[in-house]
This record gives C-alpha cells, sequence and structure tokens, in this order.
C-alpha cells in the first residue's frame, strides 16, 4: 500500500514538471510576439529602434526558452535510463 503512494506521488512529480515548463513556454512565446508587434509599431509611429532593448529582450527569453528545452531533454533521457 505505501508502495503504491509512493509510485503515485513520484508519477505526479514527473507530471507536474513538463507542464510548468510547458506552460512557461508558451508564456515566453507569446511575450516574444507580443513585444515584437509592439516594437514593431513604436518604431513605425516614433521612426526609432531600440537597438539595445530589443536585443536584451529577445536574449533573456531566448535564454529562458532554451533553459527549458535543455531540462525537458536531460530529464527525458534520464527517465529513459531508469527503466
Amino acid at each position: 500500500m505505501m508502495e503504491k503512494k509512493i509510485q503515485n506521488q513520484k508519477q505526479t512529480e514527473k507530471n507536474d514538471i513538463p507542464k510548468s515548463l510547458t506552460l512557461y513556454v508558451v508564456f515566453s512565446i507569446l511575450v516574444l510576439i507580443i513585444f515584437t508587434i509592439t516594437e514593431f509599431i513604436v518604431s513605425t509611429v516614433s521612426g526609432t529602434s531600440h537597438d539595445t532593448l530589443t536585443t536584451c529582450f529577445f536574449a533573456c527569453f531566448g535564454g529562458e526558452i532554451l533553459c527549458c528545452a535543455l531540462i525537458k531533454i536531460f530529464k527525458l533521457k534520464k527517465e529513459d535510463n531508469e527503466f
């Protein structure tokens, strides 16, 4: 009985991480799309582009997406090796 509870708890923990990472990746992509559209409108209206802000913004969110992808890849490899 106790072993089943431990196995269920481990399964729940395994399922929570991919869901939260997936939600964060979707959030990051949406933020990047919204920023791109907003930056395009602002640069069209004002006639200037904000190169440093754009570079930093994409570096931050792109890096976060890359880290989440690496976590998922290595987590999947680790789960495959357990069986």
